[in-house]
């Protein structure tokens, strides 16, 4: 089997188990949009969420995953699996450890977090107090999400990629039961959802622990605390912690300024974002999961030429599925808004200033999903400083962007100024790649990326056309929604492939022979 197919399957599975994921979470979204709309309860709870999921993209995902997995790779292929898992286990016990003391530290420093994080917050006593009381309580979370994060570098590697991916599912699961079960009896029902990010977490660890013994990988087994390896790891994670996660950054900063305008503009990021996450999570993140393992092992085993030609496959496979994806979020931004969330105190003026804001975000998601490919090349080649000099860099335009755009577009220019800072970011990486590689096929790229900007345009005009022939405007049943979304949805994916196969598309194919299988 190429590395290019085991690519792909490796992309559906975590891809379809990210869908599945996505699926309870957008139910979670609307139950706790119908429990608390957008107001104070809601805005302290995603900052006070934010906070701690936000270490876990920084510090777990969004850095030792990337940097773990090359330095694993490397042991399994030059020293043998025992060795490599002699340093699984000295990764564990170290970061059990660090993760312990993290949760402490943020416990106590609860109340000076919110302050950076939400000044804004400070202006309202109640908010702020929630907020931290929120913070404190689920400040644990990163402990287990932490173990959850290494567990998966090590399945990766390994070919295992179902159980980390499906994990995320539990967390929704255990927030909509204690919502639907704890909140109503708490005198503060926000509480009810911090129970269910607790029990979420633990529940996700559990899930790894058959699939680790099941391949060998047995924790409880004699090792050294230090193993030689978690050098080379922490030198990597450090300046990863940035050039993995500037996205998340980017989101905080958009949070840390939404705080200041209108009461609810937290809110309405929020869900937008959650909308955009959807494919982004489904398609660019599943492929860039799925790749880096391979990436990294043929950086061990010196295969350039295969290094070169598995980058441009999933570029090429990010592109052909984000862009479509981008054009339909835009086209039928409203209709999808109303459709997953106006219910409850989720009214009509929500809807359109979250639609605002899903707008602005969509015109990053091609820079989005193209930034986790590349970044994940660079961690592949053990190159961390790039990546964080791009990561400042992008950073820096995010905040003046935000700071000037806030004023005439209010929430709507945060999330332009993050689309913007995106693709700063990503024009930057692509041209120190290019210059530390050499070539690595971009004309192929580009002529791929033409082919998916011209079906897609041509789609959105299907999508947009058919739309006002199906979907009802104003206040119609849920179920007519749901039926004139879901056809316009069919229609345009059926539009996309018939011009795929015009224009001749190898990632149709690709696509089509890995959902057969």
């Amino acid at each position: 089997m190429t590395e290019n197919t085991k690519v792909t399957r490796a992309a559906g599975v975590v891809g379809a188990a990210t869908f599945l994921s996505r699926i309870f979470g957008f139910i979670r979204d609307v139950v706790i949009a119908g429990f608390f709309g957008a107001g104070l309860a809601s805005d302290a709870f995603f900052v006070a969420f934010r906070i701690p999921n936000l270490l876990r993209r920084l510090f777990a995902e969004g850095s030792l995953t990337v940097a773990f997995i090359p330095v694993f790779s490397e042991y399994l292929t030059r020293h043998g699996r025992e060795e490599a898992f002699r340093l699984a286990r000295s990764a564990m016990r170290m970061l059990s450890v660090i993760l312990a003391a993290t949760a402490v530290v943020g416990i106590v420093a609860a109340p000076l977090i919110v302050h950076i994080i939400a000044p804004g917050f400070t202006d309202s006593p109640e908010k702020y107090r929630l907020c931290v009381d929120l913070t404190r309580f689920m400040f644990p979370y990163i402990f287990f999400i932490g173990l959850v994060a290494l567990c998966m570098g090590v399945l990766n590697v390994l070919g295992h990629f179902a159980a980390p991916a499906l994990a995320p599912v539990f967390l929704n699961l255990a927030m909509i039961a204690s919502m639907l079960l704890l909140s109503p009896h708490l005198s503060r029902p926000v509480f009810g959802l911090a129970v269910g990010v607790l029990l979420g977490g633990l529940l996700q660890l559990l899930l790894q622990i058959p699939f680790l013994i099941k391949n060998g990988v047995l924790f409880w087994k004699k090792t050294k605390l230090y193993h030689p390896g978690l050098k080379r790891i922490g030198l990597l994670m450090l300046p990863a912690v940035f050039g993995a996660a500037v996205y998340q950054i980017n989101m905080v900063i958009g949070t840390l300024l939404a705080s200041l305008l209108p009461e609810g503009s937290v809110s309405y990021l929020y869900y937008a974002d959650r909308l955009v996450q959807f494919p982004l999570g489904i398609f660019a993140i599943a492929t860039a999961t799925a790749v880096l393992p391979s990436l990294s092992k043929q950086v061990a085993e010196d295969d350039f030429d295969g290094l070169r030609e598995t980058f441009c496959h999933a570029i090429n496979f990010v592109f052909f599925i984000t862009i479509p994806a981008m054009v339909g979020l835009i086209v039928l931004r409203e209709p999808i808004v109303s459709l997953l969330f106006k219910r409850g105190a989720f009214d009509a003026a929500t809807v359109r200033l979250t639609a605002v804001a899903l707008l602005y975000y969509c015109f990053g998601l091609w820079a989005f999903s193209a930034v986790r490919i590349v970044v994940s090349m660079f961690y592949a080649l053990q190159d961390t400083k790039t990546p964080v000099k791009m990561a400042v860099v992008s950073i820096a335009v995010n905040v003046v962007l935000g700071i000037v755009l806030m004023g005439p577009l209010k929430h709507g220019g945060l999330a332009l100024a993050t689309s913007l800072a995106s693709t700063v970011n990503l024009l930057l990486l692509i041209w120190a790649l290019r210059r530390k590689i050499g070539m690595l096929g971009w004309r192929n790229i580009m002529v791929s990326a033409g082919r998916s900007v011209a079906a897609s345009l041509l789609m959105g005009g299907a999508v947009w056309g058919v739309s006002a022939l199906i979907i009802p405007r104003g206040n119609h049943a849920s179920l007519q929604l749901l039926m004139g979304v879901t056809g316009t949805v069919a229609a345009g994916v059926t539009v996309y492939a018939v011009l795929g196969y015009i224009f001749g598309s190898p990632e149709l194919g690709r696509l089509v022979k890995a959902l057969r299988k």
